[in-house]
């Protein structure tokens, strides 16, 4: 098959490259893919730059997340069979050297779930890592109706599905932004209140909101960037979901000041996360996807041997949606 692969960290053109390496086999409990479609991470990006941690491998074909056929059932499967369309996620994690950036995944049937015919291979291969950690942080600690949720990077890859399923989910939902394009696309996912925090007061709209009593949830894109704000505008008995602290990656902990209001912190990673939590974030996003039209945000294509700019596309850091590559191309 065709796949590019990495043999060493560093920058995307020197490490990268792109031919033939041997076409994997189903094993028992596994489907293999014909991948259609292949969505580009920031972790899959810090992973092949070195900066996330050290490789486990000789060898890595990079990229968690993508979409297409099965064309080969393990023994013992029986949630699928050949032809069946299906997105997927976590194929290249943490005890997994072989993801997406190639035509063919072999990976445990758990990761794999159906994909609607009125779905392309590009938006279901968005999924994936965003779907799933927006779906767990919002949900993982109980339902959301009734609440008010906020969530920070509201039209990024994780923030406008968390948006969308907080809505869903029957919250009341606040979304920071960084620029009035991005807040457009908070908007369109559904936020109720859209708040620019460049320029704009973050705690004291969110208050107004709530009047005076703070948001019971916040999906948080940066927990040592954003602490000291999120201090301030959270309610008493409320949880603080995080998925990456990229602008301090070593914070101090607030403690005292959480435990005032009685915070939970909940922080995520979705390779650690208990089975039965990711069965039922996967069963929950079929369930919505089938209810409605959804924002599937792509943010550029680029064929699978152009994949290291797909790499340079997401490392750019100014990008809106997720960065695909084909894999049939």
């Amino acid at each position: 098959m065709r796949a590019v692969r990495y043999e060493q960290t560093g920058p995307a053109a020197d490490v990268l490259t792109y031919g033939e390496m041997a076409t994997p086999v189903a094993g028992p409990g596994e489907v293999r893919i014909r991948l259609e479609a292949s969505g580009v991470n920031p972790a899959d990006v810090g992973r092949r730059g070195g900066s996330y941690r050290a490789m486990e491998f000789s060898r890595v074909i990079p990229n968690s997340d993508g979409a297409g056929f099965v064309d080969q059932i393990g023994d013992g499967v029986t949630r699928f069979k050949v032809g069946d369309r299906v997105w997927l996620f976590n194929g290249q994690r943490n005890g997994r050297a072989f993801g997406t950036a190639a035509e063919y995944i072999a990976l445990a049937e758990q990761l794999v779930t159906p994909l609607p015919d009125h779905l392309s291979f590009a938006e279901g291969a968005t999924l994936g890592i965003p779907a799933m950690t927006a779906w767990c942080s919002l949900f993982a600690d109980g339902p959301i109706v009734g609440k008010t949720v906020l969530v920070t990077g509201g039209a990024g890859a994780v923030g406008h599905y968390a948006v969308q399923f907080a809505k869903w989910g029957g919250a009341q939902v606040i979304a920071t932004v960084s620029s009035a394009m991005k807040g457009e696309q908070a908007r369109r996912a559904g936020a109720d209140l859209v708040v620019n925090y460049r320029d704009e007061d973050v705690v004291a709209k969110a208050m107004a909101l709530t009047g005076g009593r703070g948001v019971d949830r916040v999906v948080d894109i940066d927990f040592g960037g954003n602490i000291a704000t999120t201090l301030r505008l959270m309610a008493v008995n409320s949880t603080i979901a995080v998925y990456a602290t990229n602008g301090n990656r070593t914070p101090v902990v607030p403690m005292r000041e959480l435990m005032e209001k009685c915070i939970t912190l909940r922080t995520l990673v979705l390779f650690a996360l208990p089975p039965a939590l990711l069965s039922a974030a996967q069963a929950d996003i079929t369930k919505w996807l089938a209810a409605g039209p959804r924002i599937h945000n792509v943010a550029a294509q680029f064929a699978l041997s152009d994949t290291a700019q797909a790499h340079l596309a997401v490392e750019k850091g100014d990008k809106l949606g997720t960065v695909i590559v084909d894999c049939a191309r």
